[in-house]
């Protein structure tokens, strides 16, 4: 298991969405294709706005670039 999975692993086991948002916006960045980053990216937003962050609106533009939102 790599860091990061272990890392997503803690996160969820503890409810902390700030970390929750950060790791799978991570995971997006270091997904090795688009179809792998936007599932990432998806996770990313979802916990942005059941937690009111502010990343949501980035995390959604990046969505919609990639097709993935409207």
């Amino acid at each position: 298991m790599s860091a990061l999975d272990a890392a997503m692993i803690a996160a969820h086991a503890a409810h902390d969405q700030a970390a929750l948002i950060r790791l799978y916006t991570q995971a997006a960045d270091e997904a090795n294709d688009l179809d792998a980053a936007c599932f990432f990216l998806t996770h990313a937003y979802i916990f942005a706005l059941e937690a009111g962050a502010p990343e949501a609106s980035g995390l959604h533009a990046r969505l919609v670039k990639h097709g993935r939102e409207a």
